[in-house]
């Protein structure tokens, strides 16, 4: 092998380096962040929140028989714990200002939400790397949940309970 051919094959070593070093800086960047997307939701909704007219308030959950009243966590670290649910989103991830804290190396910082809507609680997937499932499905979008189907976060399972 010539030096020629030598310092290209170094250099082709170096590029394939970097790539991978920048690859893991952005999965490492995602993780903490959240998706790119989301960033830029969230700054654009910052700029444009003084112009914007005031939305009216989303229609309280009422308790009755047929709603849910409380989120239980039914297995991982945190198992026996539950949440009242109320007409506020909770958020859920690894975060220290998520609603329910997890402390589950599968969990994103800000893995999931759930949110009632219509008088039905979805859950929402933030674009976590390991992803949201609703009762063996992998949630790609608002998916209502109903009551007792297991809600799986890495190695935590949530359900909404009567």
């Amino acid at each position: 092998m010539n030096a020629l051919e030598l310092t290209l094959v170094r250099i082709g070593f170096l590029a394939v380096l970097w790539l991978f070093v920048i690859a893991a800086v952005g999965v490492v960047r995602t993780d903490m962040f959240g998706p790119v997307s989301q960033r830029r939701r969230r700054s654009a909704n910052r700029q444009t929140a003084p112009s914007r007219q005031p939305q009216p308030k989303a229609k309280p959950v009422r308790p009755n028989k047929s709603v849910p009243q409380q989120l239980l966590v039914t297995a991982g670290s945190l198992a026996g714990t539950s949440l009242g649910l109320t007409d506020q989103q909770i958020t859920i991830g690894r975060a220290d200002d998520a609603t329910l804290v997890l402390s589950d190396d599968y969990a994103s910082t800000r893995h999931a939400r759930l949110f009632p809507q219509d008088g039905q609680w979805l859950v929402e997937d933030l674009g976590s790397t390991n992803g949201t499932y609703l009762d063996r499905q992998r949630v790609t979008q608002p998916t209502p949940v109903p009551v007792g189907v297991p809600i799986r976060i890495g190695k935590t399972v949530l359900e909404l309970r009567r």
